[in-house]
């Protein structure tokens, strides 16, 4: 959910989250009165989900790529089966 700022009169700016559906005007400050909301910058997120490390881990690749010296090792799968039947197999 986004965070919207919100300034009290009395005690300053302060950072609330709602839904976009519900956010209202105004929402009570700790010391209890009106606070109304403020115009600032959207912080949708604070970076600290699964899509936002990929999304900033692609960025970094973009800008300083991998360099590689070779192929991939071989891992356990991928390779020729071990079965010698598939050897007797009809070929393209």
């Amino acid at each position: 959910m986004p965070t919207y700022e919100f300034r009290c009169s009395g005690c300053g700016p302060f950072d609330a989250v709602f839904s976009m559906r519900e956010v209202p005007a105004t929402t009570p400050c700790r010391c209890g009165a009106p606070a109304r909301r403020g115009i600032s910058a959207p912080r949708l997120g604070t970076g600290a989900t699964g899509a936002m490390r990929l999304l900033d881990a692609t960025k970094a690749t973009a800008e300083r790529p991998a360099v590689v010296s070779g192929p991939p090792g071989r891992s356990g799968g991928g390779g020729a089966p071990s079965d010698p039947r598939h050897a007797r197999l009809p070929r393209p």
